[in-house]
């Protein structure tokens, strides 16, 4: 089982960055390796929006779609990522979003927040998880940077 787990202060609020990492659709826009998204189905279940959606990884000449179940939970500031079908055996992943100093105490446009990031994922196959794994491990090292970049291009750089 491969894991990889970051946690980053940014710039930007945490309903922000909530929302930047919730806008799927974008995804191949500025994710390492996605090349589509689609979106099967959302569900509003109280405070918790679920979405079913398939995305498209490709590196060179291999492309592989997945499907997953995604919880968005605003309150709780969590998103999570629970794979279906597709060429893992397992996959989870998980999104976290924390303000930093107490409310009231820096403006908006001093907001900054901790983003944690944790995936774990197995290949179904060997041989597919000998060729795709170290490409995926160094993507999900890119992850984080690649959410920031975006921040930046959606919410205005980041403030000093």
């Amino acid at each position: 089982m491969r894991k990889f787990s970051t946690r980053r202060r940014v710039k930007h609020s945490a309903a922000e960055m909530f929302d930047l990492v919730a806008d799927i659709e974008r995804y191949p826009e500025f994710v390492p390796l996605c090349r589509a998204m689609r979106v099967i189905r959302r569900t509003q279940l109280a405070d918790r929006e679920i979405i079913i959606a398939e995305m498209t990884v490709a590196y060179k000449l291999i492309r592989e779609s997945f499907t997953s179940r995604v919880t968005l939970d605003r309150v709780k500031q969590t998103i999570l990522v629970e794979y279906l079908n597709g060429p893992f055996s397992r996959m989870e992943n998980r999104w976290s979003f924390w303000p930093v100093g107490a409310a009231g105490e820096v403006s908006p446009a001093q907001a900054t927040c901790e983003v944690e990031f944790f995936i774990s994922y197995e290949f179904r196959s060997r041989a597919l998880g000998l060729l795709m794994g170290a490409m995926f491990d160094t993507a999900f090292r890119r992850f984080a940077a690649a959410f920031e970049r975006r921040a930046d291009v959606v919410f205005g750089p980041a403030h000093p």
